[in-house]
C-alpha cells in the first residue's frame, strides 16, 4: 500500500454476499472521500496433521486460484459501482496468513477497513463473524461493518447519520467521524445520549426533568465545537434515560449509517469493545462504523 500517497480504504473480501455488499459500500465511501481502495483477500494456510504430498500442493493452488477469482470479481464490482464520471483507483492484494492478523496489519496504514459483518465464517446470523469481531476490537483505524447485502435499497438517501455520544474519548472520535460523514452526505446528524448505561427504575423522589436538563446541557456542550466546524450539518439531539444500545438499535432503522466509539464511559485503551457498541454492531441492519480514540 506504500505506493499510495493517500491512505486507502481497505476492504476484506471473501466472495460472500456480505463481502460484495462491503465492496459496494466502500466504493461509495472512497469516491466520496477521493481515496484509493485496496481489495484484500487472505488465503489461510492449510494445516494438516499428516503428509498429503501432491494433494497439499493441489489444495494450495486451488486456494490461490479461487482467491484470484474473488479479487477479480470484487474489482469488477468496485469499478461497476463507481459514480459516473469518476475513475476507479482500485488495487488488489492477496495475503497468505490469517484474515484477522492480515487486516489488522493493513489497518496501520489505512483510512478505514471495511468488511461484511458475516462472511463465510459466520455460523449464527445474529452474531458477528470472527473476522469482523476481531477487527472492531483491535484495528488501528475506523472499521466499517456492512450487515445487509440489500442495505442500499432499504435506506433513504436523505436518512440521517446516527452517532452515540457519551463524552468519552472514544465518543469524541465517533462524533468527529459522524459529523464528517453527515457533511459529505449532505444529511442530518442524529446524536443520541443516554445518561445511564444500564436499565434503571424510577426511584422515589428522582426528578427525571433535572437529569434531562443536565443531559441536554452536557450534550449541547459536547456537540458545540463540532457544529462550529461543520455549520452545514443540522443536528438532531436525542436524550434518553438509559439502555443506550436499545435506543441506538431502534433509531438505526431510520438511519443510513451508525457511528460508534470503540469503548465508552470509563474505557481504557486496548480494552475490549464496550458492550453497547458490541450490541449495536451485532444488531443494526445498516452499515456501522466503529471509530478509534487513538
Amino acid at each position: 500500500m506504500s505506493e499510495h500517497s493517500r491512505p486507502p480504504i481497505v476492504v476484506g473480501v471473501d466472495g460472500s454476499a456480505a463481502s460484495d455488499a462491503a465492496v459496494r459500500w466502500a466504493t461509495a465511501e472512497a469516491a466520496m472521500r477521493g481515496l484509493p481502495m485496496t481489495l484484500m483477500h487472505v488465503v489461510a494456510p492449510v494445516v494438516v496433521s499428516w503428509p498429503l504430498g501432491p494433494m497439499h500442493a493441489n489444495i494450495t493452488q486451488w486456494q490461490h486460484d479461487r482467491g484470484r477469482e474473488i479479487l477479480d470479481r470484487s474489482q469488477q464490482i468496485a469499478v461497476g459501482s463507481m459514480p459516473t464520471g469518476q475513475d476507479a483507483d482500485v488495487c488488489t492484494e492477496s495475503q497468505s496468513a490469517g484474515p484477522v492478523p492480515s487486516l489488522l496489519a493493513a489497518s496501520k496504514e489505512a483510512a478505514m477497513v471495511v468488511v461484511g459483518s458475516r462472511g463465510l465464517d459466520a455460523v449464527r446470523r445474529h452474531l458477528l463473524g470472527s473476522v469482523s469481531s476481531g477487527l472492531i476490537h483491535h484495528a488501528l483505524c475506523p472499521v466499517a461493518l456492512v450487515h445487509d447485502a440489500d442495505w442500499g435499497s432499504k435506506v433513504s438517501a436523505g436518512a440521517p447519520v446516527l452517532v452515540g455520544i457519551d463524552g468519552s474519548p472514544a465518543s469524541e472520535a465517533a462524533a468527529a467521524l459522524a459529523f464528517d460523514e453527515a457533511s459529505r452526505r449532505g444529511v442530518d446528524l442524529l446524536a443520541l445520549h443516554a445518561w445511564s448505561d444500564v436499565g434503571v427504575f424510577p426511584i422515589l423522589g428522582m426528578d427525571w426533568h433535572t437529569y434531562r436538563d443536565q443531559g441536554e446541557e452536557a450534550l449541547a456542550e459536547r456537540l458545540a465545537g463540532w457544529q462550529e466546524r461543520y455549520p452545514d450539518v443540522r443536528v438532531q439531539r436525542r436524550l434518553v434515560c438509559d439502555r443506550p444500545a436499545h435506543w441506538l438499535i431502534g433509531e438505526s432503522d431510520g438511519a443510513q449509517l451508525v457511528v460508534l466509539g470503540s469503548h465508552g464511559r470509563g474505557g481504557y485503551a486496548g480494552m475490549l469493545l464496550g458492550s453497547v457498541s458490541t450490541a449495536v454492531a451485532e444488531a443494526a441492519r445498516v452499515p456501522v462504523i466503529v471509530a478509534r480514540s487513538g
